[in-house]
């Protein structure tokens, strides 16, 4: 069906952004940028041990990530250091773990570039089926959590008390991030996912007046970033992945000249905020 090479970079990228949009916007509201940096490095563990094992790495990667974010949990109830210091050690050492790990297996032979950085150029339509087969099942799941991840959001006290399980919804999120690592790491690479999470959800943050609109905003800003991306990689001969996040980058900063600051206002500005204002700025471990 995908012939060319391109079209189906397209596809799958497009596909990709499409997903990480509103997971993006729930990054950006709960301070969660350093949870889903430690998540993106725990791939590289992940991915080591599926070589070690001779399992799928996509199983794999998904496996690590959630053990990591359940290992965050049960480390910040003890209460010992802080979210922050144990994001720091968590990622650093997943990502060190995992390289390693790969160092020791010589009879393996890894293209670390790829897992690092992605090769979006380099997907298949068995590919793109996973990309966008994972990402519809993640986005129903997203609508399914919206109301009690939003109300915990704001006010964790408050969905608490309606009944609304903020616990619970935190979980099934951190378990959806940890899938779209798992699917985006071929495409975009270990160390860009979290860009392509939070640039375009931080530029939808400057015109949307909702969360629902900031969610598809998110979106599409992330596709044009893919689009504009792959486009300049063909023409100038630049990596695929690095070229996409610089695209999501210069979108994000011409919203930040005279023109975008006036067609973003301050009003919805300052409602959006509410919710990261309530989020604690604990690293999106909000208890």
């Amino acid at each position: 069906m995908f012939d060319d090479f391109f079209t189906r970079a397209l596809v799958a990228g497009i596909g990709l952004a499409l997903t990480v949009g509103p997971l993006g916007c729930f990054i950006i509201w709960r301070r969660m940028a350093y949870f889903g940096d430690t998540m993106a490095h725990s791939a590289l563990l992940g991915v080591g041990l599926a070589l070690f094992f001779d399992m799928n790495i996509i199983v794999s990667v998904f496996a690590v990530a959630v053990a990591v974010s359940l290992l965050l949990i049960l480390l910040e109830k003890r209460g010992a250091l802080s979210t922050d210091a144990l994001l720091g050690i968590l990622s650093h050492s997943a990502l060190s773990i995992g390289l390693v790990l790969l160092a020791f297996m010589t009879w393996v032979r890894v293209d670390l570039i790829n897992f690092l950085f992605g090769d979006i150029l380099a997907v298949t339509e068995s590919d793109i089926d996973i990309v966008w087969g994972g990402g519809v099942l993640v986005i129903l799941s997203l609508i399914y959590l919206w109301r009690p991840l939003l109300a915990s959001t704001v006010n964790p006290e408050l969905a608490e008390a309606e009944g609304l399980e903020p616990q619970r919804a935190k979980i099934f999120f951190m378990l959806l991030l940890a899938a779209v690592i798992a699917i985006a790491m071929k495409i975009v690479g270990i160390l860009l996912i979290t860009s392509l999470l939070i640039i375009p959800a931080a530029t939808a943050r400057r015109f949307a007046r909702t969360p629902e609109v900031m969610a598809v905003m998110a979106s599409v800003i992330g596709a044009l970033s893919v689009t504009l991306g792959l486009y300049g990689s063909l023409h100038y001969d630049t990596p695929s992945g690095p070229s996409i996040v610089v695209a999501a980058l210069l979108i994000f900063v011409l919203s930040l000249l005279p023109v975008g600051r006036r067609l973003s206002g301050r009003d919805h500005e300052h409602r959006l905020a509410g919710a990261e204002g309530h989020s604690g700025g604990n690293g999106g471990i909000d208890e």
